[in-house]
């Protein structure tokens, strides 16, 4: 999926690449390689979203959850969180 004009060049420090594709909460971008030289899939949540207390409290779990699967088929959290996610 193409970028969308409006899309950041970069997201919490990560430049943006291309745009894996977008969901209900969030849309999902591919950076260039960061600071690792991994390339990562970014969760950028909606603005909506993004000031509601409730929801990044949500979100901090997921993550949590997220960081204790592992496995062959896991992708591991790189980073999480940012002043606006």
């Amino acid at each position: 999926m193409a970028l969308r004009e409006t899309a950041p060049p970069e997201v919490g420090g990560y430049g943006i690449e291309d745009r894996l594709g977008s969901g209900g909460m969030a849309w999902a971008i591919s950076p260039a390689p960061p600071r690792s030289g991994r390339r990562l899939a970014i969760k950028v949540v909606h603005g909506q979203y993004a000031d509601d207390d409730g929801f990044r409290a949500r979100f901090t779990r997921e993550v949590a959850a997220t960081r204790q699967a592992n496995g062959a088929f896991t992708a591991p959290v790189a980073d999480a969180d940012a002043p606006r996610p």
